[in-house]
């Protein structure tokens, strides 16, 4: 149940999380968001990491003059308007402050910021809002659960053991909190080798007691290390294709 009475954001709204930093969480975001839209779906990405937004960055934009004041939105009060990008509407933090500039709230104004981002934000009529969380299981993944309905959350790890005990944590809050999970992407699992097209494992195998897999979680996807994926020069590979369906199923 969420604490604010509002109309949802998009008919779905599904957040992606993680244990830690590092493992590519907005990498499939946006690769997660433009699949979608290539499925004829109308798209937005929500940047909900207030400390660290990278989606800005990824798609090419940045803000260089530093923000001056910035205003908490109240119920009824003006809107702002998305920016459109590759057929998404995306909103972040980033696109409000600086490049360089930090977060001027701390962590009890977090709730208010996050619901300026979800509620005073022009959408229009979206299939899908994609909420890019920050890493771990801190006041603003929290916050999240009252302020919208979640739909579902993916979780994305890293092939490393403590990226699976990070990632663990998730899955335990979301739980105790009833949110629905929809399964689990593992990213940078292994590569192709450029010259005799081998697969290469670059870490031992995650102990079985310790892999999300082991606790039941559903592993959606296997993302390899690959330069395309991250420069987004032909669009999402394949793999990103069968998620979206995933996800499209999972929320129907």
């Amino acid at each position: 149940m969420t604490d604010v009475d509002q109309p949802s954001p998009a008919r779905a709204v599904v957040a992606v999380a993680s244990g830690k930093g590092g493992v590519g969480k907005s990498t499939v975001v946006l690769n997660l968001a433009l699949a979608l839209s290539a499925r004829g779906q109308q798209v937005g990405i929500l940047d909900a990491d207030l400390y660290g937004p990278d989606i800005p960055a990824m798609l090419g934009l940045k803000r260089t003059k530093e923000a001056q004041r910035w205003t908490l939105w109240q119920r009824g009060g003006a809107t702002m308007q998305p920016v459109e990008r590759r057929g998404l509407k995306v909103m972040s933090a980033g696109f409000l402050l600086g490049e360089r500039q930090t977060m001027p709230w701390q962590s009890p104004t977090l709730p208010f910021v996050l619901r300026q981002l979800l509620y005073g934000v022009t959408w229009g009529e979206l299939d899908f809002l994609l909420v890019d969380l920050p890493p771990g299981t801190a006041d603003l993944q929290v916050a999240l659960f009252r302020e919208v309905h979640l739909d579902g959350v993916l979780v994305v790890v890293g092939p490393q053991d403590v990226a699976h005990l990070d990632a663990k944590k998730v899955v335990t809050l979301l739980r105790d909190a009833k949110v629905p999970l929809i399964g689990a992407v593992e990213n940078m699992a292994g590569l192709v080798c450029p010259h005799c097209g081998e697969p290469i494992e670059l870490f031992p195998p995650v102990a079985e007691p310790r892999s999300l897999w082991h606790d039941g979680v559903r592993r959606l996807a296997s993302i390899p290390l690959d330069p395309a994926i991250a420069q987004l020069d032909g669009g999402p590979s394949p793999i990103f294709y069968s998620l979206a369906e995933e996800v499209e199923r999972a929320v129907a």
